[in-house]
């Protein structure tokens, strides 16, 4: 716990003493606590349902009974994949919670509570009912409280969708959800955990929320289409081989066993959820907490990042370089005192007001009558006195309005510079709510200085040579963000527009395409350019630390919120810089490329088996011979040329841009290969009409015949080699071979005569070639190669 004992504005006895820590206790003893009910990470118990309790699962359990039953123990060996295949997902998955929990421990949402008379700042998880909380800009709602003191501007977008900003004063209700826009209060907790507005709706949201991920989607409806046709083939496939074979009860179980967990592609999933686990635990280790697990897939496709200057671009450490007097009634100690008496009464926390806190440290102690805090909408904020008068300070445009072009030369010749400008100025009227008119004297314009981030250029290199388009949207003068891009290394920076001449979304889809660097943009117009260019068929990424990048991180396809910025904005974003580092967004991107690329690879693997498998189940209802293969044949096979390859794969390095198309990428890969062992088979069992070739013997060139060429596929997908790729192919192959010769019977491989040797040998010669033309054939349907 951080202490903090300035709370001497604090009028009321009552909320300046709190909460005692007997009634703390008794609170969360009665379970009248914060208790969060939408954790980051599942729990271990989800973990191990979700990975245990699959309908493969029950499935794979439910034939190795059947095999068991007919007791041909060997071919349940799948089951020992299964377990195995399960085993490693949760262990996995439990190291991603173990990451992900960690660093969610260090992004923690804070509160600043009164107990016992001091302010004490706590996880919003340890806010008890009938807490004092003091609320400030920027900070997120987390219960829902009644305000007892002072004013706030309220965003409640998040939760009601409206974008306005709605003034809570005493007596008034804050819901938890919303986020602080302005002002400063101290409210009483009212409805906590599962009691608060934001719960309830999180509730409903739980029930109702769909996973925005293409892999996802696909492999959900591989599943579901394998689901709803792997049982009726093989009951229809039994019957047929048990009553019109006459092959009798054991070996119509076995035979059948072996068609069902061919079309079963039981490590894709698996392969999947371990793959984006293991960049969970990746991307910990460089400081990056990963909040929704899907949003790593988003990332890689992205190819527009938009971004806030401030903090991103920025160290956001900003220092007061300068004063420019412009009116000779002032001198620096009139403008120190006036300043200082701003900073001290405000209670604004912005980079901003900071650097003019840490610069103008004289407090007058001048009485107030009524303050304005700043906000990103109005771009100022001021405070009338009571003997001394009004004054307002913030961006000049927005200060002076029509008159801001008198002094538009001196301001815009430090912005070029990349400075940020602000507008010390007398009002010579009461300030009595947010609007300003013309009666106003200027008093002196601040330098601000905002160092640029080390090696920044680097990063934005980075995506330039990966074909992803930067936009930076900001709040400041856009002369002074568009020389900060330039020096950054931010391509078309020069092209640069002033937001608040964009009257309407006309404008703004059309400014999309034509400027990267976007100055004096209101919060709602960070979001319309979002959707502008989602519309436009982008994929958008957005970063930002602030309140006012809350509606455009919510409304990207991907959000990332440097974590020294505001609750809200955290609470919002997909992923969190625990280091606030820019620097890590390459990772990011390069990690979900590796991800996806990779489970793409190793998906049509996978899937390789499933069609080849679906193709002969159909087949082989009018074929009038028993199914070719058993499962213990299949679990070698599926072992040595898709299990152990795939999940190397999907270790491996890959930082190849994505392709569209998940699904059709996959079945096209995958095509040849199957269509090919399809072939293979038909042919094999023709000649064995022919020539009268026993059943096991047309089951043992079946299975080396098709291993073979699983080999052969997985020699295609290693291209091009390198040193790691070459030892797995070899090792797989070596290995292959040296089962089939020295433990073939115990699989039911039996030794073959002479002629049936070189019956092989020619179809393994043909395979190669087989492949080729098939994927030749492929690469001209339109329907499997269209972007």
């Amino acid at each position: 716990m951080k202490l903090n004992k300035n709370i001497n504005n604090i009028q009321n006895k009552d909320i300046l003493q709190g909460l005692s820590k007997d009634e703390v206790d008794k609170r969360i003893k009665e379970g009248n606590y914060n208790k969060a009910i939408d954790s980051v990470s599942k729990t271990t118990q989800e973990i191990v349902i979700d990975n245990v309790f699959t309908f493969f699962n029950l499935l794979n359990l439910v034939l190795a009974i059947l095999i068991i039953i007919v007791k041909s123990y060997e071919n349940a060996l799948f089951m020992g994949i299964v377990i195995s295949n399960t085993v490693i997902g949760i262990i996995q998955e439990v190291r991603a919670k173990k990451t992900i929990d960690k660093l969610s421990l260090v992004s923690a949402s804070k509160a600043k509570v009164i107990r016992e008379s001091k302010e004490v700042e706590v996880n919003t998880e340890d806010i008890v009912l009938d807490d004092i909380i003091k609320f400030s800009s920027g900070d997120e709602i987390s219960v829902d409280s009644i305000v007892l003191q002072g004013s706030v501007e309220v965003n409640e977008s998040l939760l009601t969708g409206e974008v306005d900003e709605i003034l809570k004063v005493e007596g008034d209700t804050l819901l938890s959800g919303s986020f602080i826009v302005s002002g400063t209060c101290y409210a009483k907790a009212d409805k906590v955990g599962e009691h608060s507005y934001a719960s309830k709706i999180t509730k409903e949201v739980k029930k109702r929320k769909k996973v925005n991920s293409e892999i996802m989607k696909s492999l959900d409806k591989i599943i579901k289409y394998i689901a709803i046709i792997i049982v009726p083939i093989g009951l229809i496939l039994f019957l047929k081989q048990m009553y019109v074979l006459n092959y009798g009860f054991k070996k119509s179980i076995v035979s059948t066993v072996a068609a069902i967990i061919g079309m079963i592609p039981e490590g894709l999933y698996l392969l999947t959820s371990i793959s984006l686990a293991v960049s969970v635990i990746r991307l910990g280790k460089r400081k990056i907490l990963v909040q929704e697990l899907h949003c790593i897939e988003t990332l890689a496709r992205v190819d527009m990042i938009c971004l806030d200057k401030t903090g991103t671009i920025t160290e956001g450490k900003m220092e007061v370089r300068e004063i420019i007097i412009l009116d000779d009634k002032y001198n620096d100690e009139n403008i120190n005192k006036i300043i200082g008496a701003i900073t001290h009464t405000l209670d604004d926390e912005n980079s901003t007001f900071n650097s003019l806190r840490r610069y103008f440290k004289e407090n007058p102690n001048w009485e107030y009558k009524n303050k304005v805090p700043f906000s990103s909408e109005r771009k100022w904020s001021g405070v009338s006195f009571k003997e001394e008068g009004s004054f307002v300070i913030g961006a000049p445009e927005f200060v002076l309005n029509e008159k801001y072009i008198s002094i538009k030369n001196k301001v815009e010749e430090y912005s070029s510079k990349g400075y940020r400008v602000l507008l010390l100025s007398k009002y010579n009227k009461y300030l009595a709510n947010d609007k300003l008119d013309d009666d106003i004297e200027k008093i002196a314009l601040i330098i601000i200085e905002d160092k640029i981030r080390d090696n920044v250029e680097k990063t934005f290199e980075f995506f330039e040579k990966q074909g992803v388009k930067i936009k930076v949207i900001s709040g400041d003068n856009p002369v002074t963000v568009s020389e900060i891009a330039k020096t950054a290394g931010i391509k078309n920076a020069d092209k640069y527009v002033d937001a608040s001449t964009l009257n309407n979304k006309d404008d703004i889809n059309i400014a999309v395409d034509k400027y990267t660097v976007f100055g004096r943009v209101r919060p709602e117009q960070k979001r319309e350019i979002i959707n502008s260019l989602k519309e436009k068929g982008h994929t958008v990424a957005m970063t930002g630390d602030g309140v006012n990048d809350v509606l455009a991180l919510k409304d990207s396809d991907c959000s990332i919120a440097m974590a020294s910025g505001s609750d809200a904005a955290r609470r919002t974003s997909q992923l969190v810089l625990t280091d606030s580092n820019f620097k890590s967004m390459p990772s990011v991107v390069k990690e979900g490329r590796r991800v996806i690329n990779n489970i793409e690879k190793s998906a049509s693997l996978f899937l390789v088996k499933t069609i080849y498998s679906f193709l002969l189940s159909i087949l082989y209802l009018i074929i009038m011979k028993p199914y070719p293969f058993v499962p213990i044949q299949l679990t070698l096979i599926s072992t040595l040329t898709i299990g152990i390859p795939s999940f190397f794969f999907a270790l491996e390095s890959n930082n190849n841009r994505i392709k569209k198309g998940f699904l059709r990428n996959i079945i096209k890969r995958a095509l040849a290969g199957a269509l090919t062992i399809v072939i293979n088979i038909l042919c094999v069992v023709f000649i064995s009409y022919k020539i009268n070739i026993p059943q096991s013997q047309v089951s043992s060139i079946s299975a080396i015949l098709t291993g073979f060429t699983g080999l052969v596929i997985l020699y295609r997908v290693s291209i091009p080699f390198n040193s790691q790729r070459k030892l797995l192919f070899a090792f797989m192959t070596i290995l292959f071979f040296s089962i089939v010769i020295l433990f073939g019977e115990r699989l039911m491989i039996y030794r073959l005569s002479f002629v049936q040797i070189v019956i092989l040998a020619i179809f393994m010669i043909i395979t190669p070639i087989t492949i080729k033309i098939i994927s030749s054939i492929i690469d001209k349907i339109k329907i499997l190669n269209r972007e």
